[in-house]
């Protein structure tokens, strides 16, 4: 399983999490193995919001063959995309890193993100 976490530098699971989705400078890629241990991790450099806006984000992120996505904000656009394209969006706001929140994922304590839960800009 590959997930990507959205995160404000490259510090792979030190890394301080993004409070939004779209604007992260960098992705944290951790892929699992079938029991939930990571078998590698790597910082990628998110695309450029810019005069795309999140389409070059999203776009981005499906051509890293992400399984599932954990986020602490995402707007609607992106949250509907990556649904239609069968991969997972989860919501966690609790915790500061990239290792925390893959520790909570591992533990099933991160939730499905709804539409209720996207942010309205």
């Amino acid at each position: 399983m590959r997930i990507v976490i959205p995160c404000e530098t490259d510090q792979l699971l030190d890394a301080p999490r993004s409070g939004h989705f779209g604007h992260a400078p960098w992705l944290i890629v951790v892929e699992l193995d079938e029991q939930g241990s990571a078998t590698s991790v790597e910082a990628v450099k998110n695309a450029e919001h810019g005069a795309g806006g999140c389409g070059n984000v999203i776009a981005h992120v499906l051509g890293l063959d992400a399984d599932a996505i954990i986020a602490a904000g995402m707007g609607m656009p992106p949250l509907m995309r990556f649904t239609q394209a069968g991969v997972t969006v989860y919501a966690d706001r609790s915790v500061a890193t990239a290792g925390e929140v893959l520790d909570l994922f591992r533990r099933g304590q991160v939730t499905r993100m709804s539409p209720d839960d996207a942010c309205r800009h």
